[in-house]
């Protein structure tokens, strides 16, 4: 009996880890939705469908999964990492395809955080005579979803920081201006790629004249929305951001009252928006975190310099930070030296961990 027990336990653990790579192939990618994954199994346990979350938040996972499969789904199992909606958003409610699918029996891993939702799903089903399991793999879930638990319970984007130093800490000098490997830079466009926004200051923008997009192949089109900021509108007029300015691509946040400088961005088409500065001339950043949640933003990644990061670290907005730490050592003394304090990184995270693998001699501390 108890062999019976274990293999039920495997094969659902199975199935439902199986739902959590679908779920991460979408991360990032969903919009103001979490990304889930789907499984649907039928008695005999052969896999009849899988789903996902669709590119923007729709369709659902759930939906999509009894959509695609080809076979009858009478007396199936559905996992889903996340539970199923029960309201009409974009979409009817998944309870209700999962009714008139067939479906006998439903896992999901996690209770949805959204009040709309939570909680809900499995009364619904359970007067269907579907029978409802929930909370497998639940410490998987909790770690996975803690970006959407951050987006929902406090109002604000879950924030990823990214900073890259010298051997001796500099981030920036005339001696050196490329400090990391090529298959770093791929690990940062990944990092661009599944996040919805990038932030940066105007100081940044003007020094190194990034592109902030994507740029692996075929994710282009996933390039991330550009927040500056920029207190007195100073972004130069020749750099690759203001070239490419439009009304989808470009936040910018400032302290201005320049009306020439205004109608200028405002023409290119950026969302202006004007935010006060303390004493020290910095933003309030918990705000502008809020501000941004309102536009729809969820995952953001800062590639500022010294002040913006240290700034961001002492104000504790990010979730996660990503030290890239090279193993060229710049010949000059520089000014740009990222913590003076090394241990602030400490001081705000409980947890780091290196990547298994150098990349190219480079490596990567991730905070957390």
């Amino acid at each position: 009996m108890s062999t019976k027990i274990n293999k039920s336990i495997n094969k659902d653990n199975f199935f439902m880890s199986l739902a959590f790579d679908l779920a991460k192939s979408k991360l990032g990618l969903t919009g103001v939705n979490p990304s889930v994954g789907c499984v649907i199994v039928g008695k005999d346990e052969k896999i009849l469908s899988v789903g996902s979350t669709g590119i923007g938040g729709v369709p659902h996972a759930e939906k999509n999964a009894i959509d695609s499969s080809v076979e009858s789904l009478n007396g199936s199992t559905l996992y889903s990492t996340l539970e199923p909606c029960i309201h009409y958003g974009k979409t009817p409610p998944c309870t209700n395809a999962i009714i008139k699918s067939g479906i006998k029996k439903v896992i999901f891993s996690l209770n949805d955080i959204d009040p709309r939702v939570k909680n809900r799903a499995k009364k619904i089903l359970s007067k269907k005579g579907i029978l409802v399991k929930k909370n497998l793999l639940i410490d998987k879930a909790k770690i996975f979803y803690n970006p959407y638990i951050i987006n929902k319970k406090y109002k604000i984007p879950y924030v990823i920081g990214k900073i890259a130093v010298t051997q001796n800490n500099v981030i920036y000098s005339d001696q050196t201006k490329k400090i990391t490997s090529v298959v770093s830079d791929k690990l940062t466009h990944y990092l661009r790629y599944k996040n919805d926004s990038i932030l940066i200051s105007s100081k940044t923008a003007n020094i190194d004249n990034p592109r902030l997009d994507c740029r692996l192949n075929g994710l282009k089109e996933f390039s991330p929305r550009r927040i500056i900021l920029d207190r007195n509108l100073e972004l130069n007029h020749n750099s690759f951001i203001f070239k490419t300015i439009n009304k989808k691509n470009t936040i910018i946040f400032h302290n201005s009252d320049t009306k020439e400088k205004i109608t200028r961005l405002k023409k290119k088409g950026a969302l202006l928006i004007r935010c006060k500065t303390n004493k020290n001339q910095f933003f309030n950043l918990k705000l502008i975190l809020k501000k941004l949640y309102d536009l729809n933003v969820r995952n953001i990644l800062v590639e500022g310099g010294q002040k913006l990061t240290e700034n961001c670290l002492k104000q504790k907005i990010f979730n996660e930070f990503y030290l890239f730490k090279s193993n060229k050592k710049d010949p000059l003394k520089s000014n740009f030296k990222f913590f003076r304090n090394s241990s602030l990184l400490k001081k705000v995270f409980k947890y780091n961990k290196k990547l298994a693998n150098k990349l190219n001699k480079d490596k990567v501390i991730i905070y957390n």
